[in-house]
């Protein structure tokens, strides 16, 4: 029996890179994963690899109106949600002078106002499980100085506040719902490959420890997600951790 057997879980982003790593981890340890992404292509095929205890759905964050027809999917197939991960992303390249307004407000329609709205329309059926868990991804960009991901930065940082008070606000209202945000560093993923300069190019990751300056792999992302969404996590609420093999700390 998985750590989360018969639990509901939904990702967004969920058609490829740490998201689909994510659905295919948590959908290993018994979860029931509805796959959002806005290729609806790419979250049927994470769906078809799972199987039957996998949806697909098209999904742009940004909206409203797809954050509610999610969520009515899930409430009409199961009247709760256990596990949300706000996964879903972009990453523009374009430092401070270099961002446009466009580019600004995309990133954060996307990465902060799609976490937001997550959370805001999530929390009825979350609140009725008996251990939630939202877990909002962010990065090693909200503690560190990155000019050319200006963008992406800012709203990483907006999340990872908002997720403290979200995770603050639960515990008040009495709801069985933790919130935690993840930082990873580099992670082999299309996006890390677009942002290196190298698109379709994926490079293996070595086993074992890694030395200073690896890529991480998908795995290493998803097998904190599964332990962060599963009992044995239950007095972590708040927190945000470091995948970034040190990197932060490295003087």
């Amino acid at each position: 029996m998985g750590k989360l057997e018969n639990r509901i879980a939904l990702v967004t982003g969920g058609g490829s890179g740490l998201g689909k790593q994510d659905c295919m981890q948590l959908a290993a340890e018994g979860a029931h994963v509805y796959v959002t992404d806005i290729d609806e292509n790419a979250a049927k095929a994470v769906a078809d690899a799972i199987g039957d205890t996998a949806v697909a759905m098209k999904h742009d964050v940004s909206s409203r109106s797809d954050w509610e027809a999610v969520f009515a999917r899930i409430a009409a197939d199961h009247g709760k949600l256990d596990i949300l991960v706000n996964n879903a992303g972009i990453v523009v390249v374009a430092d401070p002078e270099e961002t446009t307004d466009e580019q600004f407000d995309r990133t954060m329609d996307i990465m902060c106002k799609g976490v937001f709205l997550g959370c805001k329309l999530g929390l009825p059926l979350l609140s009725k499980s008996e251990n939630g868990s939202i877990i909002n991804m962010c990065s090693t960009a909200s503690h560190q100085g990155f000019p050319p991901f200006f963008a992406y930065s800012a709203a990483k940082g907006a999340v990872r506040s908002m997720s403290k008070s979200l995770a603050i606000h639960c515990q008040d209202k009495g709801y069985k719902v933790r919130c935690n945000t993840l930082h990873p560093s580099a992670i082999e993923t299309p996006m890390i490959q677009g942002a290196m300069g190298r698109p379709g190019e994926e490079q293996a990751v070595d086993s074992g420890v890694l030395p200073a300056g690896a890529i991480g792999a998908p795995s290493d992302v998803a097998s904190l997600i599964v332990f962060l969404c599963s009992d044995d996590a239950r007095f972590l609420t708040g927190g945000e951790y470091l995948i970034d093999n040190g990197a932060y700390i490295r003087p």
